[in-house]
């Protein structure tokens, strides 16, 4: 599709935070639905002895599913459940180097689990017993809490999902739209990411700032008010919220690292490639 890759100023990590939020209020409830869907059908996985690995294998086409319906509602088009597979269907080899990258996705994701919970030991079941049998906020656990297995654990754990997540970043929209091999793909998710890591270094703090203001917000409310229970109820709402634009958002980064799969023969960015056109 002729696809290249572009340079990203640092500012565009803002601009792709932004561009998402927008286009997720387009349609609020059809992409929430989609990420609920996929979440309670992994949630039935991962409850299933071996199938549950799939769970882990599926989430490269979670990302590919809601750039792809995130250009269909640009275009003026649905956003709807079956987009997740919707690149399944079609030309054999490119079926194909999806599932390979869906495979080598879900071998390193298992890896990382299986790593951090070496690293965790048996400190996360000590601290599960300690808040079942003396509530979340007993000394007992905060004195589990307190075990530095759980802080390396969760800092390890965020440093191998970092690191696994860069080279299959862009690897399914290159193979879909970009029409690249399985690891060409990667390769090109890597370099292209590196490219822009001053635009994905303002991106991450952007959405982390996010999620820190609403648990912010969430808890002074809950303090405030004193309706605990009420305000729970909420969090899962607005963290679903919150997930579903970080998804929506991913489109605008590909777009800015590869170019669009829309532009026309003199290299043009159509009318609908950012949010607030047409808005």
């Amino acid at each position: 599709m002729g696809l290249k890759l572009q340079t990203v100023a640092m500012r565009q990590g803002w601009t792709w935070v932004r561009d998402g939020a927008r286009l997720f209020l387009r349609r609020p409830i059809a992409f929430s639905a989609m990420l609920l869907l996929f979440l309670l059908v992994s949630g039935v996985w991962m409850a299933l002895p071996v199938v549950g690995v799939l769970a882990l294998a599926a989430l490269p086409l979670l990302s590919l599913g809601f750039m792809v319906a995130s250009r269909s509602v640009l275009r003026g088009g649905p956003a709807h459940p079956g987009q997740f597979v919707e690149p399944l269907v079609g030309a054999p080899a490119r079926r194909r180097s999806l599932l390979v990258l869906c495979g080598l996705y879900g071998l390193g994701a298992l890896g990382i689990v299986m790593i951090t919970g070496w690293i965790y030991g048996d400190s996360m079941e000590q601290l599960r017993q300690a808040i079942a049998e003396h509530g979340p906020s007993s000394e007992q656990a905060a004195l589990a809490t307190a075990d530095p297995r759980i802080s390396n654990g969760l800092m390890g754990f965020a440093l191998l999902a970092t690191l696994l997540s860069v080279p299959f970043w862009h690897a399914p929209a290159l193979v879909l739209w970009g029409g690249q091999g399985v690891w060409q793909s990667l390769f090109s998710s890597t370099l292209g990411v590196w490219r822009a890591k001053g635009a994905y270094l303002l991106y991450g703090l952007a959405w982390a700032a996010a999620s820190a203001v609403l648990s912010l917000t969430v808890g002074l409310l809950a303090g405030a008010l004193g309706a605990r229970s009420s305000i729970v109820l909420i969090v899962p709402a607005l963290a679903l919220t919150l997930s579903t634009a970080f998804y929506v958002s991913l489109w605008f980064s590909f777009v800015d690292c590869f170019g669009s799969p829309d532009e026309d023969q003199d290299g043009e960015r159509p009318v609908a490639a950012r949010a607030e056109d047409g808005a």
